[in-house]
């Protein structure tokens, strides 16, 4: 990883690409909006108040077009030059998550139990502060700008999408904060950036007895852990190593009393794939040793299987585009390679179904400091990674609505 002297930032500074997007007054605003955010998280689709302040900012701008959608969520349409040509949008996520913050920061999450551990208050911010700068100098057309709900649950952007509010949009832009890399750099590749994010749940449907007499049970308590086990035989043994894929079981839940078998066992957890059919080979395996555990301990599983968003794969038109922006603000070799596949989910990829675009990483750790995993109590980005993305988000608006329209779509 290069150091702040290569990368030409400094605690507190910002890129000089990046720099000349503002002014004193619109740098302002934007840090002050994101720690108004952070301040008041809300979780998926209760977004109530932030949707309230996102709104007023987006209103100050005269836009077009601004309207609720899908709830709790915003989208406003910033004018082009030219009416006629295609339209473009970008994108930020608004919901928190329920942790407990421990940042320390001055602006800390005032609501108990709720923080933003996973930046969607610098996402919301920086695509309030895109709005600014393509309102200032806008695109060759029309930029919608949608403020998503319930990121978190991967079920806010299906819910845009059958709102009807991206009808007509040509391709759409979202990025992500991550610490892993410094304020200034920027992950704008070809190829998978996220995984599919399905959800399974096991019931193991025994027979409860006194737990001093077993042998009158069916023991769904054993049957579990024999299960957590087996489920972890899909990745290390039923799959090529070099393909990536993950299954983590989440919950356990049964049992009442230290000296009850119970009747029933209940887990759940998540399945991470890239590709279509090693998305299938979890689902069916899932299934396949979870009723072969539970006949093996005489019992019944029941398993249920809830699709969540599938992979973002980026596309090399669209990444083309980004990485012009990029290259544009801060230089060709602020461009770095993601170093591992990430198997995170991110609901931006129903987008990309429906429509081009492109899906970025922006670097949000500050000289010096330690490369905090997201959803934990104690993440956060640095305030600059906010102006960062704000403008490269603009800019790749503008980019993507020069060519497609040079290009007659």
């Amino acid at each position: 990883m290069r150091g702040a002297a290569e990368t030409g930032v400094t605690a507190g500074a910002l890129p000089a690409g990046v720099e000349r997007c503002y002014d004193a007054a619109l740098r302002k605003r934007i840090l002050a909006l994101r720690h108004d955010l952070h301040r008041h998280p809300e979780l998926a689709f209760e977004e109530h108040r932030t949707a309230e302040r996102l709104e007023h900012e987006l209103a100050l701008l005269d836009p077009a077009e601004i309207r609720r959608v899908a709830g709790t969520g915003v989208v406003a349409r910033i004018r082009g030059r030219d009416p006629e040509a295609p339209m473009v949008a970008v994108r930020g996520d608004i919901d928190a998550l329920p942790i407990q913050e421990e940042t320390g920061l001055p602006y800390a999450s005032e609501e108990p139990g709720i923080m933003h551990a996973c930046g969607h208050d610098v996402h919301a911010a920086w695509t309030v502060g895109a709005a600014h700068l393509l309102a200032r100098e806008p695109a060759a057309g029309d930029v919608l700008v949608l403020l998503q709900p319930a990121e978190e649950t991967g079920r806010g952007a299906a819910a845009v999408l059958e709102s009807g509010a991206l009808d007509g949009v040509s391709a759409i832009f979202g990025a992500h904060v991550d610490r892993r890399f410094q304020v200034g750099e920027v992950v704008a590749q070809a190829g998978p950036l996220a995984a599919a994010a399905d959800e399974f749940r096991v019931e193991l449907a025994g027979r409860g007895a006194h737990g001093a007499r077993p042998h009158e049970a069916a023991d769904p308590i054993v049957a579990a852990a024999a299960l957590v086990t087996a489920l972890q035989t899909i990745v290390s043994r039923r799959l090529d190593p070099a393909i990536p894929a993950v299954v983590s079981v989440g919950t356990i839940r049964g049992g009442s009393a230290a000296n009850v078998i119970p009747e029933r066992v209940t887990l759940s957890g998540t399945l991470r794939a890239t590709d279509p059919r090693t998305r299938r080979l979890l689902h069916e395996e899932v299934r396949r040793i979870s009723d072969a555990v539970a006949a093996l301990h005489r019992m019944e599983a029941r398993v249920e299987l809830e699709l969540g968003p599938p992979p973002i794969v980026n596309p090399v038109e669209a990444v083309g585009w980004a990485q012009e922006a990029v290259e544009a603000l801060l230089g060709p070799q602020a461009l770095v390679p993601l170093p591992t596949l990430n198997l995170a989910g991110e609901d931006f990829a129903w987008y990309l179904e429906r429509m081009s675009g492109c899906f970025l990483r922006v670097g949000a750790r500050e000289p010096g400091g330690e490369p905090t995993p997201a959803h934990t109590p104690r993440f956060y980005a640095a305030d600059e990674s906010t102006l960062v993305g704000a403008a490269v988000l603009a800019e790749v608006a503008r980019v993507a609505s020069r060519a497609l329209r040079a290009r007659g779509d």
